[in-house]
């Protein structure tokens, strides 16, 4: 997409993926400076992560004291989701990060007054919704934080007209993105493992509140820092999870702001804990500070295999070197479902010599993220004039797809075709089909 013309990734955005469109471009802007291939396309995340520590770090310094921000700042990229983000060619990262600076901004606005920096707060959170349009739930983070912490009329009043400019500022996107709904059909209910993640995650920030205590707000502390803290970490996941009976849309990454939460309770807490120690309650804190450091050296190894491509549900270099193990000359291939030729993208050379039996118009002819295909006819018509195809499709056991083309390939294959190998790469299955006696 980001190798696309303006034209052409705006023409897309018409058929699909609206909702990341300001991404895009902005990646765009990144391979026009710099064509750096995958470092490229994974820099912007690392120094969003990096500028997000060092806002998480101002926000512990302002609510909690310089030594909380700082240590705040440093368990922030060691949260493991963190980490994982940080690496990726996505737009969480800096999500996040904008939604960190808007989080400063607001306290400043806050303790400072000002026209200007609610302007800035508003401008920030709503760059952040436009590069994900659910980062628009912080209002809910800001907006219990504000009405929980006893604040004048003026203050109160003046975030109430910040929210609704983000709101009107984010409309038409969300308007317009309905018409693509059916993009996040794949998203469930919460599973086990993400729901485990955040209730682990939730129940540490509360064990760190308890730790703090209740503090006052003063004119240097605008808020206090358990307030906001955790009203990030909990109010969004919580609000994306009970609307999953309307409309299931709690995926982790989208609400990746949580950690900004949990990193400022786990800094203030060990802080308060340090400063215990000094005064008469040595023992105690001691053994406090180990089992924090402890817990700490173990987010390790986690880091150590988030950098691993076994970390990830899909490989796409794994799925190129694959392809090219099997095919011979003269190869076919299909992909099944049609969505997985997006794998082709990261290295189309490794697929240049085979013949997609399936695709009509590629994605960038089509304006579209995966290309168009033949009608079911033509498809199983093609896929009779081969003699080798290699299928590049989903583990077995994940859901088919009901469409008629779908079907197509599969029910030919079936019926004229025979396996010859197959090699499994991550969430990716590699099969080479033949005409019997082929192989």
């Amino acid at each position: 997409m980001a190798h696309r013309s303006v034209a052409q990734i705006w023409h897309t955005l018409g058929h699909a993926d609206a909702v990341h469109g300001l991404y895009y471009l902005l990646m765009h802007g990144v391979f026009a400076l710099w064509d750096g291939g995958e470092a490229a396309l994974r820099l912007p995340s690392v120094l969003a992560v990096a500028t997000a520590a060092v806002g998480v770090a101002l926000i512990g310094r302002m609510l909690a004291g310089p030594r909380a921000g700082v240590l705040a700042g440093l368990i922030f990229p060691l949260i493991p989701t963190v980490q994982r983000y940080a690496q990726e060619g996505r737009s969480y990262a800096l999500v996040c990060a904008l939604i960190t600076w808007s989080t400063w901004l607001l306290l400043t606005a806050i303790s400072r007054r000002g026209g200007l920096r609610w302007s800035a707060y508003t401008a920030v959170l709503l760059t952040a919704c436009l590069l994900h349009e659910l980062a628009v739930v912080t209002l809910l983070a800001h907006g219990a934080t504000v009405f929980r912490s006893g604040l004048p009329r003026a203050v109160i009043r003046a975030w109430g007209i910040a929210a609704g400019c983000v709101s009107v500022g984010l409309l038409p996107l969300a308007a317009f993105s309905t018409t693509q709904a059916e993009q996040v059909d794949w998203i469930g209910f919460p599973d086990l493992w993400q729901t485990t993640r955040f209730v682990v995650a939730a129940l540490l920030g509360l064990l760190c509140a308890g730790v703090l205590g209740r503090t006052e707000p003063d004119a240097g502390r605008p808020v206090e820092l358990r307030t906001l803290a955790l009203s990030l970490l909990i109010l969004p996941t919580v609000l994306l999870i009970l609307l999953t009976p309307v409309r299931p849309l709690y995926v982790d990454r989208y609400v990746l702001s949580y950690t900004i939460g949990l990193a400022l309770l786990i800094g203030a807490a060990l802080d308060r804990i340090r400063r215990e120690a000094t005064r008469a309650r040595a023992l105690r804190g001691a053994v406090t500070v180990a089992a924090a450091g402890a817990a700490l050296a173990a987010l390790f190894p986690v880091g150590a295999y988030l950098r691993t491509p076994q970390s990830r549900q899909n490989d796409a270099d794994a799925v190129a070197r694959a392809v090219r193990e099997v095919a011979r000359p003269g190869d076919s291939v299909l992909f099944m479902p049609a969505r997985r030729r997006v794998w082709t993208l990261a290295h189309p050379e490794a697929f240049r010599g085979l013949s997609d039996l399936a695709l009509e118009h590629s994605p960038v002819a089509s304006n579209t993220l995966h290309g168009t295909e033949f009608t079911p006819g033509r498809i199983r018509a093609r896929i009779l004039t081969a003699r080798r195809i290699v299928a590049v499709h989903d583990l077995a056991g994940q859901p088919l797809e009901t469409d008629a083309r779908e079907a197509a390939k599969r029910e030919t294959l079936r019926a004229y075709f025979q396996e010859c190998e197959s090699h499994t790469v991550t969430q990716a299955e590699i099969t080479v089909h033949a005409r019997p006696g082929s192989c």
